[in-house]
């Protein structure tokens, strides 16, 4: 792989950033190489989509960044916008909103937004293939790249993120200079995921700025830097990108100190507990930062409550018939809900997967507590293996509690090491066996899945006594009153599945399922191409038992004619981005690095003992100095910019490509008996709580732009096909057009370019 140059480049739209750029490029120009290499080396180890709703995704985003800020921290490593979904038992899907580039896309985008509006550097994550925790080595074609995986990464790059973080793509050149950088127009810093990173300068030659310190960065990084084994330009890319986002997003004005360790609960401990051996001192001042944010987190699980059967309107229950409650997942872990580390088992009700995405819960309002307030008739059997004494009485309704976990691999649960490599597709300790005997005992069921992503249901989803499926997914700490609120009527459900259920994990093709070991380094190669989830089951006709974006409601919604207003005037290809502006490095001077003097060690200063310095002492640096031996830089490597990639020119990519296609207006009335929300999609969009009969507040415009509604094409021929934005379809009127020589020729072998048909059709299925 080429390594492309390090030049610190503003795309011709990326105006936000001028000013910050401004600013790190004078801060950074006084640095010494240790400051820098300091600057840039790290110092430890250690459902929202299901709502459709872009204003509570907004929201979490605020809540969690004022939480962030108010405990003195300067990087929300978040959203996860991959994995997208490709694959079913992938571990870390409930991380991100769903198995769809748009949805995934608007949810990190929103999240951005908030997290940002607080003045916190939010960090996208992880870049690319990261689809399964073992054995993710990718191999990804070109269109497939841009239509779904990095998809969402534009979105958030459009939105103003100030970190992306990269996982296995750590050291590829190409996606990291070529395509994050210089097409997609990213201005803020790039990290390494934890233990990601393992080449030295090879990895930071390729954009990466390190996440760890030990074994290649920190000092390393110094002596890198002064024997010219990474140039100044490269240096000076990394640190004013730092530097850039920090001053970007304001936290070089009144921004809080560090309040909190996540070493301990105590209000002292180490001080620097990496260390082994360690000053103490106060650590944790326990400043409250949740403010209102549980009513958030409740309005949240709420909407994502999806019904996907409610036969003879068993539900809402009126609060009378006597439920019977079946499942360890009604109530939270006898142990307490925090007493997994890093939330790593299935035990109680399932708020969220296991790993570094996980938080500590200040409390689990459980499913049990909260019925037992509205129903005064209620047994409960809290066991995941169905009793034998389990009494019916006249009216019954019982309740079924599974769930199916997933989550990082560097925990194993239950046999599965973070993918479902062992349970599969089926809900956790026999959930199955437990709706069925439910099922035979009583006539009226309602099963409720708490899961991380698809389960199978064929066991059990057409006996005549299951009547009823909720899929709460993980609703955190807000478990019971979010879905009491939905049982018991107060809300209709409007949350929709971010993903399809087959009937069998056999309808999706082989190359989605877990990749093995095998000798040499496993290859996942993504051969089904664009199609993954509905759109693979769309391509094949192969009918789902329910399919992406399935939901019902309480009551009965209907939509008027739908009309349709063209934006922008639409050519075959993007016009042409306006060039980019040169920033930052021109100002730097010198293209080699200082003296020596610049990494000494300050004298008289008193190490810590296995804590990270970037200094080094005054023999190492004048040795690593005066080398002449030169560092065999990777094949393709230059300080030379290279053409700016045809598809770029701002931030998301070229700036045309967001442009106004077309605005799809449709009138949403409630012609049911019961209030509720409805959610329009194409994009998507949600509307306010409409009660019986009511429209006049649901006039819903989806805006779609042209990268929407445009064919990511790698042989520049334009070839035009069936495209699809959720439920909305492009027809091509023709079967080729050219898409001008201006496009191609950048030394990078193909070129590749967003194209459109001449004249689009729009129509709604």
């Amino acid at each position: 792989m080429a390594h492309l140059s390090n030049l610190i480049l503003l795309s011709a739209a990326a105006t936000e950033w001028s000013e910050s750029y401004a600013k790190a490029a004078k801060l950074v120009s006084r640095m010494t190489v240790a400051e820098k290499t300091n600057i840039t080396s790290g110092t430890g180890i250690l459902m929202v989509g299901t709502t459709f709703n872009k204003q509570l995704m907004y929201a979490r985003g605020a809540a969690l960044g004022k939480e962030f800020r108010g405990n003195g921290i300067n990087t929300h490593l978040g959203p996860s916008v991959g994995p997208l979904g490709r694959k079913l038992r992938g571990g870390r899907g409930w991380e991100g909103f769903g198995a769809d580039p748009v949805l995934q896309g608007v949810g990190g985008a929103e999240t951005i937004r908030g997290v940002q509006s607080q003045g916190m550097i939010a960090t996208m994550k992880h870049l690319i293939g990261n689809e399964q925790e073992m054995y993710r080595h990718a191999n990804i074609d070109d269109r497939t790249l841009h239509k779904l995986y990095l998809w969402p990464f534009a979105e958030g790059i459009h939105a103003g993120v100030g970190a992306v973080n990269g996982s296995a793509c750590t050291q590829n050149s190409y996606l990291i200079n070529r395509i994050l950088k210089d097409e997609l127009g990213f201005q803020g810093l790039i990290m390494s995921d934890w233990l990601a990173q393992i080449s030295g300068v090879a990895a930071t030659l390729a954009g990466t700025i390190p996440l760890l310190g030990e074994p290649w960065w920190a000092s390393h990084l110094t002596e890198a830097a002064l024997n010219d084994s990474m140039p100044m330009e490269r240096l000076n890319d990394m640190t004013t990108r730092v530097v850039a986002a920090w001053y970007q997003m304001g936290q070089d004005k009144g921004f809080p100190e560090p309040n909190f360790s996540s070493w301990t609960k105590s209000a002292k401990g180490l001080l620097y507990p990496g260390a082994l051996l360690s000053l103490s001192g106060t650590v944790n001042e326990f400043v409250h930062v949740q403010e209102d944010h549980a009513d958030v987190a409740r309005d949240i699980a709420m909407e994502a409550v999806t019904l996907l059967k409610n036969e003879d309107n068993l539900l809402p229950l009126d609060g009378k018939a006597p439920l019977k409650i079946f499942g360890s997942g009604a109530s939270k872990s006898p142990a307490g809900p925090n007493a997994c580390p890093d939330r790593g088992c299935n035990k109680g009700t399932l708020g969220m997967g296991w790993g570094s995405g996980t938080a500590e819960y200040p409390h689990m309002d459980d499913p049990i507590s909260a019925i037992k307030e509205r129903s005064s008739h209620v047994t409960s059997y809290l066991r995941d293996i169905f009793p034998l004494t389990a009494v019916v009485e006249k009216g019954d309704v019982a309740l079924v509690f599974i769930s199916a976990d997933s989550g990082e691999n560097y925990i194993t649960e239950e046999g599965n090491a973070g993918d479902r490599n062992v349970a599969g597709l089926h809900a956790w300790h026999d959930g199955d066996a437990l709706v069925k005997a439910a099922a035979n005992k009583y006539e009226k069921v309602v099963v409720i899945v708490h899961t991380v992503g698809p389960i199978l249901v064929e066991e059990w989803i057409d006996l005549p006594s299951v009547k009823s499926v909720l899929f709460a997914h993980v609703p955190g700490q807000e478990a019971g009153q979010s879905l009491a609120k939905v049982l018991f009527g107060d809300e209709s459900p409007s949350g929709h599945l971010p993903y399809s259920i087959t009937k069998s994990e056999d309808d999706y093709p082989k190359s989605v399922g877990l990749v093995g070991f095998e000798l040499g380094q496993p290859q996942d190669t993504y051969s089904e191409g664009l199609y993954i989830d509905y759109r693979y089951l769309n391509h094949k006709g192969i009918a789902p038992r329910y399919p992406f974006g399935h939901g019902l409601s309480y009551t009965n919604f209907g939509l008027g004619e739908a009309t349709i207003v063209a934006g922008v005037s639409l050519s075959s290809a993007p016009p042409d981005a306006p060039p980019r502006k040169e920033t930052a490095q021109s100002t730097y001077g010198k293209s080699r690095p200082g003296p020596a003097s610049e990494a000494y060690e300050p004298a008289g200063f008193v190490k810590t003992w296995r804590y990270i310095y970037s200094w080094l002492s005054k023999a190492d640096a004048d040795k690593t100095r005066a080398s002449t031996s030169k560092y065999p830089h990777p094949e393709g490597y230059s300080s030379v910019a290279k053409t700016a990639a045809p598809g770029g020119g701002g931030q998301g990519g070229n700036a045309a490509l967001w442009d106004t296609a077309f605005n799809v207006s449709v009138t949403v009335t409630n012609s049911g008996s019961k209030a509720g929300k409805a959610v329009v999609q194409a994009d998507f969009a949600k509307t306010a709580r409409l009660g019986a009969g009511e429209s006049e507040r649901a006039r819903v415009t989806l805006t779609l732009t042209r990268r929407d509604v445009s064919v990511r094409d790698a042989e520049m021929d334009c070839s035009c096909g069936w495209g699809r934005v959720g439920r909305l379809k492009m027809v091509c009127s023709s079967a080729s057009l050219s898409c001008g020589g201006q496009w191609r020729g950048d030394g990078t072998g193909r070129a590749s370019d967003w194209c459109l048909s001449e004249r689009p059709k729009l129509s709604i299925d």
